[in-house]
């Protein structure tokens, strides 16, 4: 929606717009949590990380941070003995540790952003300040919670609330799988079905009911369908 409004203000056009996919088989749940919330992003200055670095020290909390940038310098300088800083991982390292994190924290504002929803694949929620792609893709209080002011004592009251809730490792999961990949070529085939020449529209529509045979019980009737 965020990126369609944005078309339709600059170019005066309105758009379909298609979320990008994961790949939500590359992520596995773990049944064991460890006791520590996770950053995993690019570290530039408008990512704006270090609010969950404030955030963690006003709630004395463990924050590991995975991902390197420019801006890495600066944010450890903030950190103390209960901020760890990774850099960059290979998958298998990113992997285990956000299958095991209590949450991922995205204090960001991003057009999309995919970190809240391969977190969720891995069976994690999330906790994300309340704008851009995030409220798009995060339900609230189902697949994270969200803290509306852009500051450290916002977001250390998000985790107090999240921490006073349950979250379902397998909702969550079946959450992510609605951005996975063969839905996302399912949109797609389906999109360009209804736009193509009908000497087209044909093949192309059958191809997304046969993709469609695919997807998992628990999804395809909660598609947002096209025509």
């Amino acid at each position: 929606r965020l990126v369609a409004e944005r078309i339709r203000k600059v170019y005066g056009r309105e758009a379909f717009v298609i979320p990008p996919p994961i790949d939500v088989n590359r992520f596995q749940m773990s049944l064991e949590i460890d006791d520590y919330y996770l950053v995993l992003s690019r570290l530039m200055p408008y990512k704006r990380i270090d609010l969950a670095i404030e955030a963690c020290k006003r709630a004395n909390r463990r924050l590991v941070i995975i991902g390197d940038g420019p801006d890495r310098a600066r944010l450890e300088k903030l950190g103390d003995d209960r901020i760890e800083f990774l850099g960059r991982q290979p998958d298998s390292i990113v992997n285990y540790y956000l299958s095991r994190c209590r949450a991922l924290l995205f204090p960001g504002e991003e057009d999309f952003g995919m970190a809240p929803l391969e977190a969720n694949a891995a069976g994690r929620p999330v906790i994300a300040f309340r704008g851009g792609g995030a409220v798009e893709t995060i339900e609230e209080n189902l697949t994270g919670v969200f803290f509306d002011s852009p500051n450290g004592l916002a977001l250390a009251e998000a985790i107090e609330k999240f921490e006073s809730l349950r979250w379902n490792q397998h909702e969550l999961r079946r959450h992510a799988e609605k951005f996975d990949r063969n839905v996302f070529a399912f949109r797609v085939l389906q999109f360009l079905g209804s736009v193509a020449p009908s000497s087209c529209a044909d093949e192309l529509l059958t191809g997304a009911r046969l993709l469609s045979q695919n997807l998992s019980e628990r999804v395809w009737p909660r598609l947002a369908l096209v025509g």
